[in-house]
């Protein structure tokens, strides 16, 4: 099935690791040039360019951080000057810092909300302008089943998750009209390091909630994420997207 994204440019934030490794990676399969943002993994970042590049696409790496807008603004600067284009976003990136809310400390939730909200923010408005001016682009906001039914201890990650899907229903509102598609992935537990490394007993509970009784792959979450990215999504904008084996109900 030909997905119309032949020679086309991405941006994937958070894309050492994870669920934004196997996002950049199927894009690239597709046909995409792909650039990656990733704050800490140099050499997992530097094996995804690889690989993509062994796709015979362009690949890039840009160590910058997502909670500061001038390193956003820079990087989408950087990945028009170099592939010449740029169709997509992928907001990826994120992180966790738990606690129920009478132990969170400020840091603790302005940590969080800065990297997850603002970050969005931040590689959102900055490949607006680009997508506005150009009259096209795709946007998928990597959210959580989290930001939309709240998570013990997790007040922080929540409420960053659910500002991203109220901040994406607002883009699709103000960019329709540009022909720029805004929509969200929101997944359960994906297996990624994060869920190898919790504990088993709490890893259990998560594949409980399910109703297919497994939790989600990063190549799963990647080829909703792609579709999205894709022509035969054109007529779909503002929506969230729930990719967690029946976890949320």
């Amino acid at each position: 099935m030909d997905l119309g994204l032949e020679g086309k440019s991405a941006i994937v934030t958070g894309g050492s690791l994870g669920i934004g490794t196997s996002v950049a990676l199927a894009l690239a399969r597709e046909g995409c040039d792909v650039a990656i943002n990733y704050r800490r993994h140099d050499d997992e970042a530097k094996e995804v360019v690889r690989r993509i590049e062994a796709m015979g696409r362009r690949g890039l790496a840009v160590k910058a951080d997502v909670s500061s807008y001038t390193d956003a603004e820079n990087m989408v600067r950087t990945v028009v000057e170099t592939f010449g284009r740029l169709d997509i976003l992928v907001c990826n990136a994120g992180i966790n810092w738990d606690g129920v809310i009478w132990k969170m400390s400020e840091e603790q939730w302005d940590t969080v909300i800065n990297v997850n909200l603002k970050g969005y923010f931040n590689y959102n408005k900055a490949a607006a302008m680009v997508f506005k001016d150009r009259k096209g682009g795709k946007i998928v906001n990597i959210s959580s089943i989290n930001g939309m039914r709240g998570k013990f201890a997790q007040s922080n990650y929540a409420a960053s998750k659910g500002g991203e899907i109220a901040l994406s229903k607002s883009l699709a509102r103000e960019l329709g009209k540009f022909n720029v598609n805004v929509n969200v992935v929101s997944p359960g537990l994906v297996m990624t390091d994060m869920a190898r490394n919790m504990p088993p007993e709490a890893l259990n509970k998560s594949m409980s909630e399910t109703v297919v009784g497994r939790i989600a792959t990063a190549d799963e979450c990647a080829d909703l994420v792609v579709f999205l990215c894709s022509d035969r999504a054109r007529h779909i904008t503002g929506e969230v997207i729930k990719i967690d084996g029946g976890q949320y109900i």
